[in-house]
C-alpha cells in the first residue's frame, strides 16, 4: 500500500487498481474510505485508478488538527498526491462529496488539471441546490417501493440538529436504483469517519461565487455524470453545474442513482472511458452518445468510416492513417458498439419485484441510417465521402437513397443487398464471453436481413453520389451476383471484386486502399 506525506505531515494512503494512465479518484461519503469505489464498474480496465483514502479514513492517518478535515483544506492533499506521483497534470475524478473537493481543487489549481470527471458530485462548493419540484419527481420514481413511505416520513422529520449519520442511514435506499441485497451490502461496507464527516463542510468555506468565477475560466475538459434516479444530485442540478464550465459535457445515465457504476457498469465505463481517451471524441445524436475517432488535418476533405455489425471504429485502425494523408477521417462507433451508448435493455425495471430487464428498442438498419444522418449534420459533414462495411454499408446506402445530398461519394464494402435471406437466420444464442458490442444487435439486424423493407430497393436509383461497390468474392456471406445487381441499379456506380471474403479492408488492406484511391479518394 503506497503512502505519501501531506504538507502538514499527515501520512496519507492510496490504492492502485488496473494499469495505464493514472486517474486520481476522490471518494465521497463525506469522508468515506475509498474501498467502496471498487474498480468503478470495470473502469480499471481502461485506466489505472489511484484511489485516495482521505485523511482519517481507510489506511490514511488521523491528522493532528481536526480542522484539516474541511474540504477546502484537503485540496493541499490532492496537490501533494499529484506531486508525489510526479505528474505535471492530472486526470481527476470526484464522486459525491469528493466532487466538492474536486471542484475546489480545480478552482485552486486549474493549471494542474488535464481533465475532470464529476460523478454525481456534491454541489455545495458552487452553491447549487436541487429544484424542489425536480427533487420530488425524482424521489417519486421510487414511490412503489415497500420502503418508500417509511423513508419519506423519516425525511420529513429531519431538522437542523439531525445527525449526519442518521440522515445518510435514512436516505440510503434512494442512493441505489435497486435497494436489494447487493445495494445493502455495498452500503454497509462503506466506512466513514463520522467525526471527519462532520467537519467536511464546517466553518467558513470559500465563497461559492468566487469558486464559480474560477471554474468559468477552466481550460480542462469536464464531464459531469448524473443518474436519472438520483435525488441527491438531480439531472437538472448536474446540468446547472455543467453550464459553469467553458468545456463541459453532461451525461445522464438511464436507470442510475447515486452510484452509477453499480447500476449499469458497462454504460458507466463506456461513458468515462470515451471521455478520458485522448483519441476519442463524442457527439450526441437524438439522445444517443456516439463515440468516434479522427485522423488527419481538420480542414482536409472529410471521410466517414462505418464498421460492420459487432465491430467498432477500431476496425479501421490500419486503414485510417493511410486515408488521413489526404483526408480528415472520422470513424464512428455506432450505437451498441465500442464506446458509444448501448440501448438500456439491461436496465432493470425499478418497480418489477422480479427485477426483469426492461424491453429494449430494437437495433435496426433504419436506426443506423438515421444515426449516420444525425452524425453528419451534427459535425457539419454534409457532402462527405462515406465508406461503409457490411451493416454500416447498408445504413450508408439507405441514407444516400433517402437523402441524396448528404453524401458526396460512397464506398460500399460487402454491403448487404437486402434481399430476404433464404433460409432466414435463426435467433442467435448468447455466448458467455465478455463482448464489446450489445448482444441484441445480432438479432435486431438479422430481423432486417431476414425480412427487409420491400421499399428499400427503390432507393438505389435515387443515389446521386458516385458509388464504388466492393465485393469480397464467394467467401463472403452475401450473394455476389446480388451485389453486382446493386451496381446496375445505382446510376453512377462501379463494382470491384477483391477475393478476400467479408472482411476486405482488414484482410486485404493494400488492395482495398488501391481500389478506393482509383475510385478517386
Amino acid at each position: 500500500m503506497p503512502t505519501f506525506r501531506a504538507p502538514d505531515g499527515t501520512e496519507l494512503a492510496y490504492h492502485l487498481r488496473g494499469t495505464g494512465e493514472p486517474l486520481i479518484c476522490l471518494p465521497g461519503g463525506p469522508m468515506a474510505a475509498s474501498a467502496y469505489l471498487g474498480d468503478l464498474g470495470g473502469l480499471s480496465a481502461h485506466r489505472q485508478l489511484v484511489l485516495l483514502d482521505p485523511r482519517g479514513t481507510g489506511d490514511s492517518a488521523v491528522p493532528d488538527d481536526p480542522s484539516t478535515y474541511r474540504c477546502d483544506r484537503q485540496t493541499d492533499d490532492v496537490e501533494a498526491l499529484r506531486a508525489h506521483l510526479g505528474l505535471e497534470r492530472i486526470d481527476l475524478l470526484g464522486h459525491s462529496a469528493g466532487g466538492s473537493l474536486a471542484l475546489l481543487y480545480a478552482a485552486a489549481h486549474p493549471e494542474r488539471l488535464r481533465s475532470l470527471v464529476l460523478l454525481t458530485p456534491g454541489l455545495r462548493a458552487v452553491g447549487i441546490r436541487p429544484d424542489e419540484e425536480e427533487w420530488e419527481r425524482t424521489v417519486g420514481l421510487f414511490a412503489d417501493e415497500p420502503w418508500y413511505a417509511e423513508t419519506r416520513a423519516a425525511i420529513a422529520e429531519f431538522g437542523p440538529g439531525t445527525p449526519l449519520e442518521k440522515i445518510l442511514q435514512v436516505v440510503a435506499p434512494l442512493s441505489y436504483s435497486r435497494w436489494d441485497a447487493a445495494a445493502r451490502a455495498h452500503n454497509d461496507a462503506t466506512t466513514r469517519n463520522w467525526e471527519a464527516a462532520g467537519g467536511y463542510y464546517a466553518g467558513e468555506l470559500p465563497d461559492p461565487a468566487a469558486v464559480r468565477a474560477a471554474l468559468a475560466t477552466l481550460a480542462a475538459p469536464v464531464l459531469v455524470v448524473a443518474g436519472d434516479h438520483d435525488s441527491g444530485v438531480t439531472p437538472g442540478s448536474a446540468a446547472a453545474l455543467a453550464e459553469l464550465f467553458p468545456r463541459a459535457e453532461l451525461a445522464v445515465q438511464a436507470g442510475a442513482a447515486h452510484h452509477p457504476w453499480l447500476d449499469d457498469p458497462g454504460a458507466f465505463t463506456r461513458t468515462i472511458a470515451a471521455f478520458l481517451a485522448p483519441d476519442v471524441d463524442t457527439v450526441t445524436v437524438d439522445g444517443t452518445r456516439l463515440a468516434y475517432r479522427t485522423w488527419g488535418e481538420p480542414d482536409a476533405p472529410p471521410v466517414v468510416l462505418l464498421h460492420g455489425r459487432c465491430g467498432s471504429s477500431l476496425d479501421w485502425a490500419e486503414l485510417a492513417p493511410e486515408l488521413a494523408e489526404t483526408r480528415r477521417v472520422y470513424a464512428v462507433d455506432l450505437a451498441g458498439h465500442g464506446l458509444s451508448d448501448w440501448h438500456p435493455h439491461n436496465a432493470h425495471n425499478l418497480h418489477d419485484p422480479h427485477n426483469e430487464p426492461s424491453a429494449p428498442g430494437r437495433y435496426s438498419l433504419a436506426g443506423y441510417r438515421d444515426q449516420l444522418a444525425g452524425f453528419l449534420r451534427a459535425l457539419g459533414l454534409e457532402g462527405a465521402t462515406v465508406i461503409g462495411h457490411s451493416m454500416g454499408g447498408a445504413a450508408a446506402w439507405l441514407l444516400a437513397g433517402q437523402e441524396p445530398d448528404l453524401i458526396g461519394r460512397l464506398v460500399l464494402e460487402e454491403a448487404p443487398p437486402l434481399f430476404p435471406l433464404d433460409p432466414p437466420r435463426p435467433p442467435a444464442e448468447r455466448t458467455d464471453e465478455e463482448l464489446d458490442f450489445d448482444w441484441p444487435v445480432i438479432d435486431g439486424i438479422n430481423a432486417d436481413l431476414n425480412a427487409p423493407d420491400p421499399g428499400w430497393h427503390a432507393l438505389l436509383p435515387q443515389i446521386a453520389a458516385p458509388t464504388l461497390l466492393v465485393g469480397g468474392g464467394p467467401g463472403g456471406p452475401f450473394d455476389q451476383d446480388q451485389i453486382a445487381w446493386m451496381a446496375t441499379r445505382i446510376p453512377n456506380a462501379r463494382l470491384a471484386t477483391i477475393e478476400a471474403g467479408h472482411l476486405v479492408h482488414q484482410s486485404r488492406p493494400v488492395e482495398f486502399l488501391a481500389a478506393v484511391e482509383e475510385f478517386g479518394l
